[in-house]
């Protein structure tokens, strides 16, 4: 079955809500109808096509002897932490956003000592007495040898060598400092090992002051994961979400239609009914970030001869001309018209990334309708901000587009990625080296990293490769990790069955014989 009409046939896309006429249809109701985009009743209550007009999106077949029906789910935002509204940046210095992560997590950690040691005496650093046991709640920071500087690059010009970036910036004499509103100390023992924490966790520390003026640690107490809701009970029935990431299109490496696969999966119009009665399950699609990639000289006007020969307009110099800056969207009107095709049929949630046309501290905000004008006639197509938190059928996810474990690479150690995911959850703030190595908003009253419920799935994007794992928490909780791979290297895809978090790879490949 032809999925598409040719464009120059139609301008509109006809959408059927008749039951039975519509194969895998969602609600494919514009945007200003403030309505659910898959749950609404009056789409299946009604027995009259709809025509919907998307300039340069053409019609959707309609299979009429087919009686295959999208499965339906109820979608709730819990962005509103993560959207920059209300504040306004008055030159304020990023020491008020650690004040309200040590005031909100000290808090926490006051709650859980009376359990931990009830015996010991809460004290600040500068109460400490030496030789006397007790607890100290604090902010950790972490001396590294190897942390790259401002001094590093103004060296680097004037010296003949270059400096040596190593991926990771892990030293053998790192060590680590707590520090409250009345000072620091520095901490020793075997406990507490430096090449596991970073500068910007809240702990509670049990010892006690040494002789040299340090602290030797005995046992440490972190915040532990948060509660939870209880998991939705099975319903008998699959609903699956569909996550990719790193999509890059504008890359002259990546493969088109290995992507167009994966839309004509998702929308049903791929394989035979059995495979796409699979395919209408499928309730909820998230992009996490990197979906464009653009040069980033010709973003910020600083465009080397490399770039221009690359792009082909030396000729017009360093002044981008109507041309140039048509290259420019040229990526996101390509991802518009493969969005387009999503949301037509599918609920989909897309997240900014480091390559996106988005601000770069995070949180990063949603990316502007107006680059989609295509997908955002849709009212199942959102832009959301990373980090993004939703419910689907009470079942809670939280993500990011793989920026904060990708700093937590780089200043700490772990066997995986997905033990740096587990220590964001357990530690219960999504960005902890955030603002010192990974740039933020500099708020002033809130930290919205700080993980206040525990999400059901948690995942993050732009992976080298697929990983999974499943975590449980001392008082039930059941928490699935996924790493997203970047979709336009390694052509896959990642599918969650929501009715019991198991998860599996999609992987979407071409050859052409020669």
């Amino acid at each position: 079955m032809s999925a598409f009409r040719e464009r120059e046939r139609t301008k509109e896309l006809v959408v059927s809500s008749t039951r039975g006429t519509n194969q895998l249809s969602g609600s494919r109701s514009r945007s200003g109808d403030n309505k659910n985009s898959i749950g609404d009743s009056a789409n299946t209550r009604t027995t009259q096509q709809q025509h919907v007009a998307v300039s340069g999106f053409p019609a959707m077949e309609v299979d009429t002897e087919s009686n295959i029906q999208r499965k339906q789910s109820i979608y709730q935002s819990m962005d509103e932490s993560f959207e920059i509204q209300k504040e306004m940046y008055r030159g304020q210095q990023y020491s008020q956003i650690y004040f309200a992560r040590l005031h909100l997590m000290r808090t926490l950690l006051y709650s859980l000592v009376p359990n931990w040691k009830p015996h010991l005496p809460v004290c600040t650093v500068l109460g400490l007495e030496e030789g006397k046991e007790c607890i100290i709640v604090g902010t950790l920071y972490k001396h590294m040898k190897l942390k790259p500087s401002i001094l590093d690059e103004y060296s680097k010009e004037k010296s003949a060598g270059p400096l040596v970036k190593p991926h990771n910036f892990i030293h053998p004499d790192d060590h680590l400092v707590l520090e409250d509103e009345s000072g620091r100390v520095k901490l020793r023992g075997h406990v507490l090992l430096p090449s596991v924490y970073v500068t910007g966790l809240v702990v509670a520390l049990h010892g006690k002051e040494t002789g040299a003026g340090d602290f030797w640690v005995e046992d440490i107490l972190e915040a532990g994961l948060p509660n939870q809701i209880v998991l939705p009970l099975k319903s008998g029935e699959d609903k699956y979400v569909v996550f990719v990431s790193g999509l890059s299109v504008g890359n002259s490496g990546s493969n088109p239609l290995q992507f167009q696969l994966l839309v004509d999966h998702v929308t049903g119009h791929l394989g035979d009914e059995t495979e796409q009665s699979i395919a209408a399950q499928i309730v909820q699609v998230v992009i996490a970030g990197n979906s464009v990639e653009i040069p980033l000289g010709l973003l910020n006007g600083q465009v080397d001869t490399a770039t221009l020969i690359a792009i082909d307009c030396f000729e017009d110099g360093v002044n981008l001309a109507s041309k140039d800056q048509s290259k420019l969207s040229e990526p996101i009107k390509e991802l518009d018209i493969l969005l387009t095709q999503i949301a037509a049929g599918v609920p989909l949630d897309i997240m900014p990334g480091p390559n996106d046309p988005a601000n770069f501290s995070l949180p990063q905000q949603p990316l502007h309708r107006c680059l989609f004008p295509g997908s955002s006639a849709y009212n199942t197509f959102r832009s959301c901000p990373n980090p993004h938190s939703f419910e689907l059928d009470n079942v809670r996810f939280l993500g990011t587009s793989g920026q904060n474990v990708d700093d937590l690479e780089k200043y700490s150690e772990a066997k995986d990625k997905l033990e740096f995911m587990e220590r964001t959850l357990r530690w219960r703030h999504i960005s902890p080296t955030a603002p010192n190595t990974l740039g933020c908003y500099p708020f002033t009253d809130r930290d919205p990293f700080f993980i206040e419920s525990c999400p059901h799935v948690y995942f993050i994007g732009n992976q080298d490769k697929y990983a999974t794992r499943l975590i449980k928490g001392s008082e039930g909780q059941v928490v699935r990790l996924i790493c997203i791979p970047r979709f336009g290297e390694t052509g896959i895809a990642v599918v969650l069955n929501m009715g019991n978090l198991e998860c599996h790879a999609l992987s979407f490949g071409t050859e052409f014989s020669s």
